[in-house]
């Protein structure tokens, strides 16, 4: 494959989800419009999350390359006025969700991380479908339970919450700040 050209680079390797589209927004505000974005990154997660956030911010995800572990993401900066980011209008913080966990409502807690971030930490009973694989699975949703989105830190879930209602899901809730601060009981216990 011939060399991509690309006007900016933004080096977000070894980081975790929020950071590369941390840098990402940034290095996108201070680029041209029209202009393209290398984000080269090695967290498997931020293809799915880079695209949605395009999506979601109103610019242009090109695609992305595989070197080695390394995910080169191309970019390319809307050429209209910058859009206001989107957010889902309907969010709880976590002591909210406990509290309906607590009183065993029927809700449905949905893990959008990736698989690896799931297997060490979630909540009891949340379903885990990570962000970047969330349009091929909607049907395992049910449309008529509360969805509960959660993350790590709430950027991924805001993102999923917006994907779930455009597809037609009206009771979605994004939890904030996510899994980043979410108390685990068993760890504070003194023997």
């Amino acid at each position: 494959m011939e060399t991509i050209k690309f006007d900016q680079l933004v080096d977000a390797k070894g980081l975790a989800c929020p950071m590369p589209i941390v840098r990402t927004k940034k290095a996108m505000n201070e680029l041209e419009p029209g202009k393209v974005l290398e984000v080269q990154a090695t967290d498997k997660g931020s293809t799915a999350d880079i695209k949605a956030w395009a999506g979601s911010a109103g610019h242009q995800y090109l695609g992305t390359v595989e070197e080695g572990d390394v995910l080169k993401h191309y970019l390319r900066k809307a050429t209209e006025e910058e859009k206001e980011e989107k957010k889902h209008l309907h969010v709880v913080n976590n002591e909210e969700l406990q509290a309906k966990l607590a009183n065993n409502e029927d809700i449905l807690v949905l893990d959008v991380r990736e698989s690896a971030e799931y297997a060490f930490n979630h909540i009891p009973g949340a379903k885990s479908i990570p962000l970047g694989e969330l349009e091929n699975r909607l049907s395992e949703l049910s449309s008529d339970k509360e969805i509960y989105v959660v993350c790590r830190t709430g950027s991924r879930s805001d993102l999923a919450a917006q994907k779930l209602t455009e597809a037609g899901f009206t009771h979605v809730i994004n939890v904030v700040p996510g899994m980043s601060e979410w108390f685990h009981p068993r760890k504070n216990l003194k023997k």
